[in-house]
């Protein structure tokens, strides 16, 4: 099994003078195969192969001597990296996000991720993480490493922040008990998460809650003459804002989501077109602070993790408009408006929300040939 361990980096001035010099020698080495590749096959109408792009290093090393100072495997896994955005795009392959994968595009130093991943020479101490060309780093070691180590990625938040995330495989995951138990789940914006017996989660709306603050320091940021010192102090106010909202949802879920895979053994969800929904003006920003694509994601590798099963109903399974007793299906319910109703046939009160998770805990269960509980 393979499991990524996330920790926080404090690096000294020369160690960050470093990893701020390999963030600009990745993004150059990916622009310049890029710009090669989408050149050649423009002008000979020839298609270069990610290995090719690879073989262009020893050359650009030689044109641009300051690519010797920082590791060579992030450079190759920079070149790497172009590639594989590449061939999704003419594969046609989505983003978790659901949308198209992008022909790709020349990075930008503020506005892409500050990363790079090394691929050796990569080891885990007590309080310290030992990085190609950097050497021992200082970091906050939350729990021990399991497994052997495949990569390490350095990254950068917007915030200033500094992390590396150790890529293991052959983990060893602790197993939760078995509870023989299934569950229907329906997500919303009022309660984020409904399950089929009758419990609902709230939604805690970290963002509605800090629009207010947000609203001050953005508004001081635009005060603020670009490019000055205080202008990047303000900057830096508001990114830390947002990593808060950012956290605390991830704290959020990660609870939520860790608890329903404990409690239970099978799983039915919705699977959601979300990157559809972001387009209704209306909802979008209430839908994007739910974050249903991240809860569904945290859903798939923790029930993979515990050998545990989880179901995605079709979206465009009727799970709202069909009774749970009589299975009765009810036009008039579409409607987002309708919070309950009574089914004309079996005369049973419906509340739409449960009554949905019902209907998906019964597809899901037909889908896999399990019957009910």
């Amino acid at each position: 099994m393979e499991r990524a361990y996330k920790f926080r980096l404090y690096p000294t001035i020369q160690q960050k003078e470093l990893m701020l010099k390999t963030f600009g020698c990745v993004r150059f080495v990916y622009n310049q195969t890029l710009a090669v590749r989408r050149d050649t096959y423009d002008r000979d109408k020839k298609s270069l192969s990610t290995n090719d792009c690879v073989k262009m290093l020893p050359d650009l090393k030689e044109q641009y001597p300051w690519l010797k100072e920082v590791d060579s495997t992030a450079l190759q896994s920079s070149v790497k990296n172009m590639g594989r955005a590449y061939e999704n795009f003419f594969r046609g392959l989505r983003t978790q996000q659901g949308l198209k994968s992008g022909f790709p595009k020349f990075k930008a130093k503020h506005h892409s991720k500050a990363s790079y991943t090394s691929k050796m020479n990569i080891f885990v101490g007590d309080s310290a993480v030992k990085l190609p060309k950097l050497g021992w780093v200082k970091a906050k070691i939350s729990t021990p490493v399991k497994g052997h180590l495949l990569s390490a990625t350095v990254s950068m938040t917007r915030s200033g922040k500094f992390f590396v995330s150790l890529c293991c495989n052959d983990v060893d995951i602790p197993q939760y008990a078995s509870t023989g138990k299934k569950v229907g789940l329906d997500v919303g914006i009022k309660d984020l998460v409904i399950t089929s017996d009758g419990v609902k989660f709230g939604n805690p709306k970290f963002l509605v809650r800090a629009e207010k603050r947000l609203a001050h320091l953005q508004r001081e940021l635009s005060r603020k003459s670009k490019g000055s010192k205080n202008y990047e102090k303000a900057r830096l106010r508001v990114a830390k804002q947002h990593e808060i909202i950012a956290n605390q949802r991830l704290d959020y879920l990660h609870k939520l989501t860790t608890y329903l895979v404990r409690s239970y053994d099978v799983i039915c969800v919705e699977n959601l077109n979300v990157a559809g929904m972001l387009k209704n003006h209306h909802l979008a920003k209430a839908i994007a602070d739910c974050s249903w694509g991240e809860m569904c994601r945290q859903l798939k590798y923790k029930t993979a993790w515990q050998h545990k099963t989880l179901v995605e109903v079709g979206r465009f399974f009727p799970s709202s408009q069909i009774c749970g007793s009589c299975e009765f299906q009810n036009p008039e319910t579409k409607d987002l408006s309708v919070r309950e109703w009574e089914c004309p046939q079996c005369h049973s009160h419906n509340d739409r929300d449960v009554n949905a998770t019902k209907n998906i805990l019964k597809e899901g269960l037909r889908l896999i040939n399990q019957p009910a509980a």
